[in-house]
């Protein structure tokens, strides 16, 4: 993972799911899926407990399976051992999937190598809230 993979990924992506997002403003799900649709990303907030819910004028859905039209990528908000289904679900979900993102302290390399072999970015250990400023000013 180079800054220039980081910067490249954050440059070209447009829409972003966010699995594992919470209703709650102090959860960090919610902050930083926040952060990134007020950065002018099309954020689709994901999480099967809050589905019908609405954080920052969007609805939670439950599954990525529901979001219609694809997403770029994946932005995962859940335990590393809670990654591989989610990856799974995104290769399902968006045949076109350019990157899978693993937040601040998620790392899952099963889940990554999978990603990579069809040929998506994988970022792990990190958030798009930190390297915005740090790579975009």
């Amino acid at each position: 993972m180079t800054d220039a993979l980081i910067k490249d990924v954050l440059t070209r992506t447009r829409r972003i799911a966010v699995v594992g997002v919470s209703p709650n403003p102090a959860r960090p799900s919610h902050y930083v899926a926040e952060y990134l649709a007020e950065k002018g990303y099309d954020v689709v907030p994901v999480n099967p407990v809050h589905a019908g819910k609405e954080v920052f004028g969007k609805t939670i859905v439950a599954t990525l399976a529901e979001i219609d039209p694809p997403v770029q990528m994946v932005d995962i908000f859940r335990r590393s051992e809670d990654v591989p289904p989610v990856v799974d679900e995104a290769l399902a979900a968006f045949p076109d999937l350019e990157t899978i993102w693993m937040q601040m302290g998620i790392t899952n390399a099963e889940a990554a190598a999978k990603a990579e072999a069809r040929g998506v970015d994988v970022i792990q250990d990190r958030c798009p809230k930190v390297e915005i400023p740090r790579l975009l000013g």
